[in-house]
């Protein structure tokens, strides 16, 4: 037997290793082991499923007022924020983000969870319209188990944003974390019990998606999914869920247009167009993956593109200065070079990148440089596909129909960015995108306060808001008879 120290996971407020596979959680930067896990296994499911419907019918978290739920959300704020960097240390090591990058998306959850313990204070039902002799009002009521599956590109801000609302509600929450990027939904799970969140209420079930989440996603107690990730699984989801008539919330892929018109401020569209492209490694769903520049300006903007993406720091993320680290994995690595081929196969030229960059600091890690491809079409696959990886693609464009027939020529819809100084243009121009979210004259700005989510391929609900918690909650409405005398019916 091993003696390897295996991590726990959390099962219905048990932490125990799970019944699963045993494996290994690798540092992208060197490949080396971060961490040993059991994965959880069907029986792990059933019995923190149950668990949690147990402590949903029995801790009184539901049954807390809202100002009292709100007071654990706040303490998990500040858990979060008091071990702030070494949960930052611990996602640089988890998934290869730059340690720059960790901090901020660790400070952003402990803000999710700020806001929501906020929102769930403040939330209103509402007294509606009458049109009889009755008082009538809409309520909200949380849904009981609830399950949230994240991805691996940045755990703890997307964990954040499901668990934070549904916890709001009222919910108790199974949390399936990527495969490949389980330690910082663990360290959540112990913060949220630390901060006084009842035994049970929370579960965190690593392992494989095709197998423990649709284990959890079929379980006939789950009453709602929320799902970060690929539009095919996200489709399986969808098709889980229409059977069993469930409601779910969907942020799948990206192929998001950035425009650059000829009156753009050009430095800040340069570094908006490299940090919407190249920040996490281009491992974003909201990637401004495709360029559309107006042709009076596309060599002079391009030439500075070019150098500035030559002049990133591709590096260890652990330096501080470093601007992208590697890639999630050696897969996930071949994935993007293989669509680099593709491009230059269908007549794509390579302005920069295109392979790994040399040297010991790289050798063991999954790095791969920042790429930009011109001379394709808008319908080439380097164009149309979610590459997930550092790698821009190029078209300039003569006017601003066929640019937004062609910005809008995909099956997603998530995100696009406009760098303008004309405030009509701009205005014309985002509202004719068809996209969940449009940045004008900057990029991968966030708001808790905002929705966030996509159309078409690109998924469907919301998440984030005020409203956010209305996702995990079912709407009742309540009639309250004033009449003096009996409903003339029975007479």
């Amino acid at each position: 037997m091993s003696s390897v120290e295996v991590l726990p996971i959390c099962i219905a407020g048990q932490w125990r290793p799970g019944r699963g596979t045993r494996y290994d959680t690798l540092y992208p930067a060197t490949g080396e082991v971060v961490g040993t896990l059991n994965a959880a296994d069907l029986q792990d499911v059933e019995e923190a499923i149950q668990g949690a419907q147990l402590a949903f019918e029995t801790s009184g978290w539901a049954q807390r007022k809202p100002h009292e739920r709100a007071q654990v959300l706040y303490r998990i704020a500040q858990l979060i924020r008091e071990h702030g960097e070494r949960l930052a240390q611990r996602q640089r090591l988890d998934n290869g983000k730059p340690i720059s990058e960790t901090r901020a998306l660790v400070a952003s959850a402990a803000g999710t969870f700020q806001f929501f313990a906020a929102a769930c204070e403040t939330l209103e039902d509402s007294l509606t319209p009458s049109r009889g002799d009755y008082l009538s009002l809409s309520v909200y009521e949380p849904m009981g188990v609830v399950a949230a599956i994240t991805p691996w590109n940045s755990p703890i801000a997307s964990e954040a944003q499901k668990i934070a609302p549904a916890l709001a509600a009222g919910n108790a929450v199974v949390v399936k974390p990527a495969e490949i990027t389980p330690l910082l939904a663990l360290d959540l799970a112990r913060l949220c019990e630390e901060a006084g969140l009842p035994k049970g209420m929370i579960s965190v079930l690593p392992g494989k998606g095709s197998v423990i989440g649709d284990a959890i996603t079929q379980h006939p107690l789950v009453r709602r999914v929320s799902f970060t990730g690929g539009t095919s699984v996200g489709r399986h989801i969808a098709a889980i869920a229409a059977q069993k008539l469930m409601p779910v919330s969907l942020e799948l892929g990206g192929k998001s247009p950035t425009i650059v018109l000829e009156d753009a401020d050009l430095d800040h569209a340069v570094a908006g167009v490299l940090y919407g492209i190249f920040s996490s490694s281009g491992e974003s769903c909201i990637a401004g993956s495709r360029l559309f520049v107006a042709r009076p300006l596309y060599e002079r903007f391009i030439e500075r593109l070019v150098q500035g993406a030559q002049r990133l720091r591709v590096g260890d993320p652990a330096n501080e200065q470093t601007q992208m680290g590697p890639l999630i994995s050696a897969a996930h690595r071949a994935s993007v070079e293989r669509y680099v081929e593709i491009g230059l196969s269908e007549g794509g030229r390579l302005l920069t990148g295109g392979k790994r960059p040399v040297g010991a600091l790289y050798d063991k890690g999954f790095y791969y440089l920042p790429t930009i491809i011109d001379g394709l079409e808008n319908h080439a696959t380097l164009c149309q596909e979610e590459v997930f990886g550092p790698v821009l693609v190029a078209l300039p464009f003569d006017n601003e129909a066929d640019l937004i027939k062609q910005a809008n020529d995909s099956v997603y819809a998530l995100a696009g960015g406009v760098w303008t100084r004309d405030y009509k243009r701009a205005w014309a121009l985002g509202r004719a995108l068809k996209a969940g979210n449009v940045w004008i004259n900057t990029y991968k700005q966030f708001s808790i306060a905002t929705p966030f989510g996509g159309w078409r391929d690109s998924g469907l609900g919301r998440e984030k808001g005020r409203e956010g918690i209305r996702q995990y909650m079912e709407q009742k409405s309540l009639y309250w008879g004033m009449n003096e005398a009996p409903l003339p019916w029975a007479n």
